[in-house]
């Protein structure tokens, strides 16, 4: 076109202001596209690693199964820090040690038990019909029951 009517390049300029439109939106989907496909990634990435890592054997699991071979028992309260410390120490590896709830608002708790036990401070360990009141750490638990400590 050598010299458009007034009309062709005011249709003209209509068609390249709606060319920018749709360029820029397709911009944006393509962002949003993009986005969603790195947040689907790393959700994906952090779900195998909390699925590895929860089946992979805990560093303390045998120690913890000796203990409970033994008869050896955690009493404790939900809401003890020093109980949350001791349990720590365990890391994953605590879901084997017995551990008796002795506050009747926790989960299984057993606080006839605990009372009969004459347990009177959290964490108390109860190792060969002895009580150990108090955080103890691996090794010394591991000294009083027998059982290996594998590190």
């Amino acid at each position: 076109m050598e010299n458009p009517t007034k009309e062709e390049r005011e249709k003209l300029h209509e068609q390249e202001k709606l060319d920018l439109i749709n360029k820029e939106k397709s911009r944006k989907t393509r962002k949003k596209i993009l986005f969603s496909v790195i947040l689907v990634i790393i959700a994906g990435g952090f779900t195998y690693y909390g699925v590895y890592t929860s089946t992979q054997p805990g560093k303390y699991d045998d120690f913890a199964k000796c203990l409970t071979e033994n008869d050896v028992k955690e009493y404790g309260a939900f809401w003890c820090p020093n109980c949350a410390e001791q349990k720590k120490m365990f890391d994953k590896s605590f879901k084997y040690v017995t551990y008796i709830e002795c506050d009747a608002r926790g989960d299984n708790a057993q606080p006839e038990l605990c009372g009969k036990k004459r347990i009177t401070g959290y964490p108390t360990w109860e190792i060969n019909n002895s009580f150990y009141p108090g955080v103890r750490s691996l090794e010394e638990l591991s000294e009083i029951s027998g059982c290996e400590l594998n590190s």
